[in-house]
């Protein structure tokens, strides 16, 4: 808009200043009677060719001229220009042009310019030829300076000066720096509206943008005068009283009056309301292109109701839209309103003429960079050689908006010249960094620091296919991955994929009860799209798996005694397991990056096949659900929910099968529950120390002496939620929202052991039983609260969380900071 209202004023500048152009003093010394040119020489040429300057001599060598030829060979050598002086001698039957050339643009500056930054200025400058290496036509300096003017006086800056100042240079060069005084915009001290009285002033001011009299601390009133601001300000109080009815209101005068110190100014509009008028039919006129049933059906406006111009507008732009979804994206759709002033009454006709029937010639890809034409074209809903689909194109939108190194997408659709029924539709995307760098750092009251790092390329070679190799080395665990995906192995988007992996994992260092598992695995997984939101996918794996470093605690022993060997009771327990995987997914976000609309949910089941060493199932549902609060979706309520369980099934050697402990699920960290450390929430594990007498014998097991650790043990329930009001951020320029996002959340849930019993332990003495508190304790919800801000880094998606639980239990470990990169969103 700012570069619409610069041009404009520049325009207005030069049309309103009358060209000055230098006459040239001519020196022809000849006689009334014309005379044959022997020969034409030009002096004083140093950058325009010889050749150029002739061609625009309407005459050659050999032509009779007079006067008069050679008065329009002067002219027709300023209208070049190139020239700013012209001087003409003859010389026997020989004609010398002696020429100054106009100087050549050698720089543009700019000194004092706040509002108006150096691109757009170079921008406004240059659609008047005002440019480096272009002549300078000093004829237009004083109007560009009265253009810019122009434009501060219409953002209310009247005290603001525009200065060109011109500087020479050697070989015919000049700089020409424009110099500004921009002062402030005039206070408005008073607006008052003249001729209302079915609202009053204050009713009519809280409408509008415009203001006065705000308080000091208010430092977003908008109290400086503008004048596209107030022309807006009149639609707005317009349309008030346009949607309630009154069809004849209209703003008869502005005043805008100006202090003599050019500060302040005083604004006063006058107004006619009229009464209010009623529909007293609608009808529909023209061709309909056999939608006249569903149009009358979708229509909202209804008889006796109130004129509403807002409900008449959205009637328009429903019955468009409409046609727009079967081909018709031109047509014209317009209400005749015929009133009756002594009814107040209004009818209202609306004319529909759908046009013909539009097709797609051709999708254009623009701005893809990095990505090859075909990764977008797949995605597209909108096929070449169809009708134009408005509602097609927009999910084409959608689809490339999903895609997780896109920034922004943009379509435009094009008719072709001389063809009436064909379009280009052109989409034009902002890549982003599609290589991810994952790195973590978080901090605990125990743990400490941490760190970890890893690479993940979202768009290999830019095909869209997805590769990782990350590698992982903090205080608790080292492992290596690579993974593979291609989303479109068939060109009915079916995928494959496969990973590779390696993790040493020592539970002890992360918060969890003290064991190491080391772990080597294979994968391969497919995924088929069941329509334009829905996926089933499907999964193999064979998994290695090597306990050691155990110290068995109550809710697994049993397990432990199936397992361990007896003559080597310290040795490692090994695994090997192949399992099978289905899952089903869902997702209509508005963007893969940031949404801001829609949801997505998966569920998910994996289990082992029976002739695995363990065999055991796990069920998982995520969801995501974001609600808009407002139309530019800039205010975004964010609810998730995460439920899972998990169990063993079938037996081994007359004992029933158990869930593996180091497949439990656990919560804690930026993942699941903000504001507590990694693997903090859940039970905690339960020794039990037999109790001897003097002589070594062992007293019997309702003896034994207990303990809880303060380390969690996982379990096969989980149940998290959480809610988040996602905020603009504070301070940011609009042109990184779409790369930063701040946030305000709220998180709750724990994990549950459903397969242990502490009611098996009610009989303990007094002394032992209290110490099982600390595991009841620990089975209570956990909820924390806190600020996110998440930066779409060149590196990948980064998070800065500051959370803190809401009520401390025994035993909790609180995360008050921590910041990840690479985390998904």
């Amino acid at each position: 808009m700012i570069m619409k209202n610069i041009a404009f004023s520049l325009l207005l500048g030069i049309l309103g200043t009358t060209a000055q152009m230098a006459q040239a003093a001519q020196s022809v010394q000849t006689s009334e009677q014309s005379f044959k040119v022997e020969d034409i020489e030009v002096k004083g040429l140093q950058r325009v060719a010889l050749g150029a300057v002739l061609t625009h001599i309407p005459f050659n060598v050999g032509d009779n001229v007079n006067d008069f030829r050679i008065s329009r060979s002067i002219k027709a050598l300023y209208k070049s220009g190139h020239f700013n002086g012209i001087r003409v001698y003859r010389d026997g039957d020989r004609l010398v042009y002696r020429v100054r050339e106009r100087e050549t643009i050698s720089e543009v500056l700019f000194d004092g310019n706040k509002d108006l930054k150096d691109e757009q200025l170079i921008e406004s400058l240059d659609n008047s030829n005002i440019r480096v290496g272009e002549t300078l036509d000093r004829t237009i300096i004083s109007s560009i300076e009265m253009g810019l003017e122009n434009f501060y006086h219409s953002v209310g800056k009247y005290n603001a000066k525009v200065t060109a100042e011109i500087t020479h240079l050697p070989r015919n060069r000049v700089n020409i720096e424009f110099k500004f005084v921009e002062g402030d915009s005039a206070a408005i001290k008073q607006i008052n509206i003249v001729g209302n009285d079915i609202f009053t002033d204050s009713e009519l001011l809280d409408k509008i943008e415009l203001t006065y009299d705000s308080p000091w601390w208010d430092f977003m009133a908008a109290d400086r005068y503008q004048k596209q601001t107030l022309e807006g300000d009149m639609e707005t109080i317009n349309s008030h009283y346009l949607n309630r009815g009154y069809l004849r209101f209209k703003v008869d005068s502005t005043q805008v009056s100006m202090t003599p110190d050019k500060e302040s100014v005083y604004i006063a509009l006058n107004v006619t309301e009229g009464d209010t008028y009623e529909i007293s039919e609608v009808d529909f006129i023209g061709e309909m292109a056999g939608f006249e049933n569903t149009i009358r059906a979708i229509n909202p406006l209804r008889p006796n109701q109130l004129y509403n111009g807002a409900e008449v507008t959205y009637t328009e732009e429903v019955i468009s839209k409409f046609l727009g979804r079967y081909g018709y994206a031109y047509p014209k759709v317009t209400t005749i309103p015929d009133i009756d002033d002594e009814n107040k009454t209004v009818k209202l006709s609306i004319s529909i003429d759908p046009g013909k029937r539009v097709y797609v010639n051709r999708i254009n890809i623009v701005g893809n960079h990095v990505s090859e034409d075909e990764v977008y074209r797949r995605e597209m809903r909108q096929m070449e050689g169809a009708w134009l689909s408005n509602s097609v194109v927009e999910s084409s939108k959608s689809w490339l908006m999903r895609l997780p190194y896109l920034e922004s997408v943009e379509f435009e659709t094009k008719q072709i010249e001389g063809e009436d029924d064909l379009v280009n539709v052109d989409f034009t995307v902002k890549e982003q960094s599609s290589g991810q760098f994952t790195a973590g750092v978080g901090y605990g009251s125990q743990t400490k620091l941490s760190i970890n790092a890893g690479i993940q390329q979202n768009n290999f070679l830019g095909t869209g296919n997805q590769l990782g190799f990350s590698v992982a080395k903090n205080y608790y665990q080292k492992s290596a991955t690579i993974s593979y995906t291609d989303p479109y192995f068939t060109v009915d988007a079916v995928s494959l994929g496969g990973q590779i992996y390696f993790k040493d994992y020592d539970a002890g260092n992360a918060n969890l009860v003290e064991y190491n598992n080391k772990t080597f695995g294979v994968g391969l997984n497919w995924g088929f799209p069941i329509n334009e939101y829905l996926r089933l996918n499907f999964g193999v794996g064979w998994k290695y798996n090597q306990i050691g470093q155990l110290r068995p605690y109550e809710q697994i022993q049993q397990f432990y005694d199936i397992y361990v060997d007896p003559n080597n009771p310290d040795g490692a327990l090994t695994f090997k397991t192949v399992d099978l995987s289905v899952g089903l997914s869902r997702s209509t976000l508005n963007r893969g990056t940031f949404p801001s609309a829609g949801s997505s949910q998966r569920l998910d089941l994996k289990a082992t096949t029976p002739k695995s060493d363990l065999q055991y199932f796990k069920v998982n549902y995520n969801a995501k659900f974001y609600f808009p609060l407002t139309r530019n979706q800039k205010w975004t309520l964010l609810t998730r929910l995460q439920l899972g369980y998990a169990n063993g099934y079938g037996d081994v050697d007359g004992n029933d099968q158990l869930l593996p402990f180091w497949e439990n699920f656990s919560a804690g960290g930026a993942d699941t529950l903000r504001g507590f450390e990694n693997n903090t929430i859940g039970p905690r594990a339960i020794y039990s120390t037999p109790q001897t007498i003097p002589g070594g014998c062992c007293l019997g097991p309702q003896y034994d002496s207990l303990s809880v650790s303060f380390s969690s043990v996982g379990g096969n329930a989980i149940a998290l939620a959480g809610i988040e009001l996602i905020v603009p951020t504070p301070f940011l320029d609009e042109s990184f929202s779409n790369s930063l996002r701040t946030s305000i959340f709220w998180d709750a849930g724990n994990v549950w052991d459903t397969e242990f019993n502490l009611d098996n332990y009610e009989d303990l003495a007094p002394s032992e039983s209290s110490k099982l508190q600390n595991y009841s304790d620990a089975l209570r919800f956990r909820s924390s609260a806190g600020v996110s801000l998440q930066w779409l880094s060149p590196m990948g998606p980064m998070i800065f969380s500051f959370a803190r639980s809401i009520r401390e239990e025994p035993g909790d470990d609180l995360s008050f900071f921590s910041f990840n990169i690479g985390q998904t969103f």
